[in-house]
């Protein structure tokens, strides 16, 4: 497989190092494609897109395709894309941000998730690029403009991630200003959410506030709903008025 990849294409996939994201390049370099089975299977990697993305934030392009397993069952598998599609501005990986950088944000935006709006240590909270990195790449410049980044928990992040790979910005048109009218790159003021008609309202209750959600839960108990189901009714309520 390694004599169709253009040499100086495969000296850029044989220098990345990142463990998870060799492991995966070097099977597919070796066997065309690497399926999810095998990434859960073969090496143990139980969230494969995570596996997938790792190869992409180093700029190297790969294409989402079905085949079959040995039981006939349709399964996702891996390929590297087209070459032209490579990204030159990214082909170094991410720039390691300086604590220095992190204190900044911290400074600008308070210790809370940007997303969820809970309050968390500064080292419970994540640097997240508001325009994903796979779409726009990384400034490598030291002096990074704070604007382009935000703090989030680890669980929005895994949210955000989830679905920003489902997005077809991020699969195919890799628009810049797509993603700055997205909810994940500015929470409260947005347009869509991963090119969908949506709006989500992400909440949390701490501390004192925690007595006023049990008591709301009581109540959409007692209605027999959820607690999304009884706060849009709240909100239904409200605006009819």
């Amino acid at each position: 497989m390694s004599k169709k990849i253009p040499q100086d294409i495969l000296q850029i996939l044989q220098a990345v190092t990142a463990k998870r994201a060799k492991t995966v390049i070097d099977h597919i370099i070796e066997h065309g494609h690497i399926t999810t089975e095998e990434l859960k299977e073969l090496y143990g990697y139980n969230h494969p897109p995570r596996a997938a993305r790792d190869v992409r934030e180093q700029g190297i392009p790969l294409e989402t395709f079905n085949v079959k397993d040995s039981t006939g069952r349709a399964i996702g598998a891996y390929r590297f894309g087209k070459w032209e599609d490579f990204r030159a501005d990214k082909l170094q990986g991410r720039h390691a941000f300086s604590k220095q950088f992190k204190k900044d944000l911290v400074e600008k935006y308070g210790e809370q998730c940007l997303v969820c709006s809970a309050v968390f240590e500064e080292r419970y909270l994540q640097i997240d690029h508001r325009i994903p990195y796979q779409v726009a790449g990384d400034d490598p410049k030291l002096n990074r403009d704070l604007d382009h980044y935000m703090l989030v928990c680890s669980s929005c992040n895994r949210a955000k991630s989830w679905s920003c790979e489902h997005c077809a910005n991020w699969l195919t048109k890799h628009d810049p200003t797509i993603c700055a009218d997205c909810y994940w790159a500015s929470p409260l003021e947005y347009k869509h959410i991963a090119m969908s008609d949506i709006r989500r309202l992400a909440m949390v209750w701490q501390d004192e506030e925690v007595s006023q959600y049990d008591r709301a839960k009581e109540m959409a108990d007692i209605g027999n709903q959820d607690m999304p189901t009884f706060v849009k009714n709240l909100i239904r309520k409200l605006l009819n008025r």
